[in-house]
């Protein structure tokens, strides 16, 4: 049934009947407010609708205490009422609690209507507002998991860096210019996405902190920045150099590392051995060889500031959910 009407629309079904329900049984007036205060309260994470409904109340408390001064001082008058809105919303915004201006004007305007305040009424609407709030609450103590999700993100992440550093190293090998480069955009996508879900997971986790896949998203940010200006210097290596060939096999090696049980000090420790070598090495015999190997040794260090992004996530020793994949390249 959720995936038909979708959880939040079932949830803010529920919880809107469930406060007008509430509201009527105790024979309160303008009960409905009840269910219009849930709707508003119900948000897409367990930390928006504790600060929504939080902003609701204190800009309630602050609406009806105006409200009740100048009405029964200046009379229940539109022009009164003007006023009222005049000075309350800046008074709202000021405390940051904006997102409880609707839903105080409404009770404001309960008062208006009734033309007069009293202890019965100020309970009535507080009640009204309390209902409101706690069925918001109630619906929300449910909010669906999306680690899989992420972990299908994270999984076709990391086959699109697989088959980048697949297509580096084709091109040079052999100067091969058959790859449309796709796998760049996917990646670019998959991450945004990751991203995304990762906070949303963390703003409905309130007493504990699970931030493992924001880390690990914004870690192959980091590393995708860098694949990323790597596509131009290598695109201009249109000639072949021994260098090339062996920087091609390191590539290979590390499209293959991206993938649980591989860590980035021993690729680091591969690199320093391939740079000592290449150093090693007789002088270029030509200019155009000279800026060839300049271009490599770029490449060179592109490459281990790729792998020391991942040498310094920290990621968690230990998670419950059967996947292994915590130690990727």
């Amino acid at each position: 049934m959720f995936n038909i009407i979708g959880y939040r629309t079932l949830k803010t079904a529920v919880g809107a009947a469930l406060a007008i329900f509430i509201a009527e049984q105790l024979q309160l007036d303008f009960y409905v407010s009840a269910g219009i205060t849930a709707i508003l309260c119900i948000s897409v994470t367990k930390k928006d609708s504790l600060k929504a409904s939080w902003q609701r109340i204190v800009a309630c408390v602050i609406g009806l205490a105006l409200a009740t001064v100048m009405f029964e001082f200046l009379g229940y008058h539109v022009i009164v009422l003007c006023a009222l809105l005049l000075l309350f919303i800046p008074i709202v915004v000021y405390v940051k609690a904006k997102k409880g201006i609707v839903t105080s004007t409404v009770f404001m305007l309960h008062l208006y209507t009734l033309e007069q305040v009293t202890l019965d009424i100020l309970l009535n609407e507080i009640l009204l507002l309390l209902i409101g709030v706690g069925a918001a609450l109630l619906m929300n103590t449910y909010m669906p998991s999306n680690e899989k999700q992420m972990r299908n993100n994270q999984r076709e992440l990391e086959q699109c860096f697989q088959k980048v550093w697949y297509e580096y190293a084709r091109y040079l090998r052999g100067n091969i210019t058959d790859w449309g480069g796709e796998e760049l955009i996917t990646a670019s996508n998959k991450i945004d996405d990751g991203l995304a879900n990762a906070l949303k997971a963390s703003d409905n986790h309130l007493f504990r902190h699970d931030d493992y896949y924001y880390h690990y998203f914004k870690m192959r940010e980091k590393q995708f920045e860098i694949m990323e200006r790597m596509l131009p210097l290598i695109s201009t290596l249109d000639h072949t150099v021994v260098q090339s060939q062996k920087i091609a096999e390191f590539m290979e090696e590390l499209s293959k590392a991206v993938h649980p049980g591989n860590t980035a000090i021993f690729y680091l420790k591969q690199l320093d051995e391939l740079t000592q070598e290449f150093r090693e090495m007789e002088l270029p015999s030509s200019r155009k060889e000279f800026e060839v190997r300049s271009a490599l040794f770029h490449l060179l260090y592109e490459i281990e500031n790729y792998l020391t992004i991942k040498k310094k996530f920290k990621p968690v020793p230990e998670r419950t959910n059967g996947d292994k994949g915590f130690r990727n390249m």
